[in-house]
């Protein structure tokens, strides 16, 4: 990745600050443990810390309700001021900027002019396509030619929020303004999806932190997704999980289920589907979210989600390792199963106790034969 313009490192900012070093260190080793890294990274991110220059970012404003800002504003960890005031340069934002009118887009223009490859292209919301794309509009200008314009020149694209990564709300039947995510429109150019309606705030910290870090974009998977927070379903770690295998589900919003906290999945939860870290990272500094709250997931990060309706029903189907079964037939499948493993193995130790003799003197191998064999 090119190098960036801006010639302060985070530890000289927040020295200006006032932070001391005990503090900084705090700052990285708590950095470090919001990525989910190993201990022994710590030195690595305290490097990064010192030496490399912040980030400039352009962050652009799409088709989106600004649920992304909001949510990346409320980080704990590291929180939102750290990040935009001492490890990245936030340079264009057309909602948190002060600036307005055409003096914010000759910002954005000199940026593009003068930086070209040293900038990050942060996009919220996604951009129509159908007349022209007229139905966003910025500064006069369609956002699709702005998004084109600024994308041609940028490192790396990070597509913030659902609406961005796979057109969300505005991209559903019958999509009537023609919407598309950032992938379908940008080519040639390191994409980052960050999924979500809106995503978790330490997700979109932990990527800029980890951009800064490294000076790399992180493992994505098949789908541009950042494997360290969408690499396991939330039904993998949620703490209702065990209801689920039991067959024991809520069958209405105030049954004793729902009174007991058993599994959601008949109510419409998304969670065996849906690539998340919600069930372990958690919203709001670890308070809870939704199934911890007694809602079950819609699956607002994955594909189509505004699509897999109703929310409140449930799934036609799920997949129980080596059986496709309803979830009204999960507890009764399970049981099944379970009883034909215990079945099996009483018959294979009878059986095995059967056929077993008492060894008697005459069937003791020689000393000879011993050595033989």
């Amino acid at each position: 990745m090119n190098k960036p313009f801006s010639p302060a490192s985070t530890y000289d900012v927040l020295r200006q600050h006032g932070i001391d070093r005990r503090d900084f260190l705090q700052f990285c080793i708590t950095t470090a443990a919001a990525m989910g890294l190993d201990a022994a990274m710590v030195p690595q991110v305290v490097s990064a810390m010192e030496t490399k220059p912040r980030i400039p970012v352009i962050w652009l404003h799409g088709l989106e309700c600004t649920c992304c800002s909001e949510s990346f504003i409320r980080s704990s960890h590291p929180i939102a001021q750290d990040i935009v005031l001492n490890m990245i340069s936030l340079d264009y934002d057309d909602t948190l900027q002060a600036a307005a009118g055409f003096q914010v887009e000759e910002i954005r223009q000199k940026l593009i002019k003068e930086h070209p490859g040293g900038y990050l292209l942060a996009v919220e919301g996604n951009a129509p396509t159908a007349d022209g794309g007229v139905y966003c509009t910025v500064g006069g200008n369609t956002f699709l030619n702005v998004l084109m314009e600024t994308a041609e020149h940028a490192k790396a694209i990070i597509a913030w929020g659902s609406c961005a990564s796979n057109g969300c709300v505005q991209a559903a039947r019958p999509n009537p303004t023609g919407a598309k995510p950032i992938h379908e429109l940008i080519s040639g150019k390191p994409i980052i999806n960050v999924p979500g309606c809106p995503p978790i705030a330490e997700v979109m910290t932990g990527v800029l932190t980890y951009i800064l870090t490294f000076d790399e974009l992180p493992e994505l998977d098949r789908i541009g997704r950042p494997k360290m927070f969408y690499g396991q379903r939330i039904h993998d770690k949620c703490y209702r999980r065990a209801f689920f295998d039991a067959g024991q589900f809520v069958e209405a919003w105030d049954d004793e289920g729902a009174r007991k906290g058993w599994c959601l999945y008949k109510m419409g939860c998304r969670g065996p589907t849906t690539y998340n870290s919600c069930s372990n990272m958690k919203w709001n500094g670890g308070v809870s979210f939704p199934i911890g709250s007694g809602h079950g997931c819609i699956g607002c990060s994955e594909a189509n989600f505004w699509d897999n309706g109703p929310f409140y029903q449930r799934l036609s189907s799920v997949v129980v390792p080596g059986i496709e079964a309803t979830p009204d037939k999960i507890g009764a499948v399970l049981g099944v199963a379970t009883a034909i493993g215990v079945g099996a193995h009483l018959t294979a130790t009878v059986a095995h106790r059967l056929s077993r003799k008492p060894i008697t003197d005459k069937d003791q191998p020689t000393a000879d034969k011993t050595e033989q064999e």
